[in-house]
């Protein structure tokens, strides 16, 4: 008997069927679908097993405590929806267990703070009643292998000064490019400490009230005239504190308006002469600020400014000016001596916090009408890490 003619309706049929039988055995995975917010998490504690993205927050010590700073333990992390949440009741506390805390605790790896992660696991109350993940299966850096020592590298970019002020630092890194920075911005025009006032005045404008400086811890927008050391005047705070390196007020780094920025006077005192670090107390009078009894947290929106003029003094100051080889180490309560901490956090922020606008006109500011030299860290954030590592 001859085979039944195979006429192009017939094979369309046989096709449809085909794909018919091949969806039905084989179960499209689980893993196509998009892993949950924080919110959505919270929202499901019923014991499901789901995947759920966020970032890194801080360590729960209790139903309604999360540390974000001097961590005591790797056995669980709190995340959310964004890196800069502060409230309990938005934040996922995930259970770290012992598989995973070599990469994941923050105890042990305290640079994972605001670092996206995915993790996969039984939504059930942690620290009842807080809404958390248990018994992790899957906990991943995302996008990357679980690496928590790993930073992102920063992307290289090109600026309208590369081929002219910057040119002589252009594709160099480590102890090069430091050096070819330092004899760059070291050229600059001096200001006197009286000229610091009209300075700032004009570096830290309030973009909707030319009349206004904003402070830059508090974030308050306050009248130029308001300056001296009265109640809730505004003064110049040396965010490289003069007392690490002991030059004062003097013409040079006491006077360098990259460091200089306006700032409520008794917020200035409160701050002193601490280091940089995460956690303390809520500061008085700057909101999202912190402090203890040897560190300063600032708010999140000035984390990469204070970062990059920090950077700046390391590389501007290095002793050959009559002043203090000025340096960034990783520890705080350095005190008088010439150093500031911690480098490992500077670095974290400089990433965090990219340059904006604000600091971006900041900086023209002072190189075209003030010092005439610029912070290489707001032109070029990378390199930071092309100088310090990650």
């Amino acid at each position: 008997m001859r085979p039944p003619t195979l006429t192009p309706a017939r094979l369309g049929a046989i096709l449809v069927v085909a794909v018919a039988v091949v969806t039905a055995v084989i179960p499209v995975s689980a893993s196509a679908a998009p892993p949950l917010t924080v919110a959505a998490a919270l929202a499901a504690q019923d014991g499901r097993v789901a995947t759920v993205a966020g970032y890194v927050v801080g360590q729960p010590t209790s139903a309604s405590t999360v540390i974000r700073s001097n961590f005591t333990g790797d056995t669980a992390i709190a995340i959310a929806d964004t890196a800069t949440e502060t409230g309990t009741a938005k934040m996922l506390y995930v259970q770290v267990t012992a598989a995973w805390r070599g990469s994941f605790g923050l105890q042990t790896n305290p640079g994972l703070l605001g670092r996206s992660v995915t993790v996969t696991g039984t939504l059930t109350p942690y620290f009842t009643p807080h809404g958390g993940l248990k018994d992790p299966s899957a906990m991943s850096l995302t996008g990357t292998a679980p690496s928590p020592t790993a930073t992102p590298a920063p992307t290289a970019s090109s600026g309208p000064y590369d081929t002219t002020y910057y040119r002589t630092a252009v594709g160099k890194s480590g102890s090069a490019l430091r050096t070819a920075l330092h004899a760059i911005i070291k050229v600059q025009t001096k200001l006197t400490y009286a000229q610091v006032w009209d300075g700032l005045s004009a570096t830290d404008q309030d973009p909707n009230n030319a009349n206004n400086v904003i402070l830059i811890y508090s974030g308050r927008s306050q009248s130029k005239a308001l300056h001296g050391d009265g109640v809730d005047d505004w003064n110049r705070e040396h965010v490289w504190a003069k007392s690490h390196g002991d030059f004062g007020t003097a013409t040079g780094p006491g006077t360098d308006l990259h460091h200089l920025r306006p700032e409520d006077a008794s917020v200035n005192a409160d701050r002193g002469n601490k280091d940089f670090d995460l956690g303390g107390s809520a500061a008085n009078q700057a909101p999202g600020n912190y402090t203890d009894a040897d560190s300063w947290e600032p708010r999140n929106a000035v984390k990469g400014d204070v970062a990059r003029m920090l950077m700046y003094m390391a590389i501007r100051y290095e002793g050959d000016d009559g002043f203090a080889n000025l340096e960034l180490n990783n520890v705080v309560g350095n005190g008088s001596a010439p150093y500031f901490g911690k480098l490992s956090l500077l670095l974290q922020w400089n990433l965090q916090d990219p340059p904006d606008a604000f600091e971006k006109r900041r900086n023209q500011v002072i190189y075209d009408s003030w010092q005439g030299n610029r912070n290489p860290f707001i032109d070029h954030p990378e390199w930071a890490t092309a100088i310090w590592g990650s």
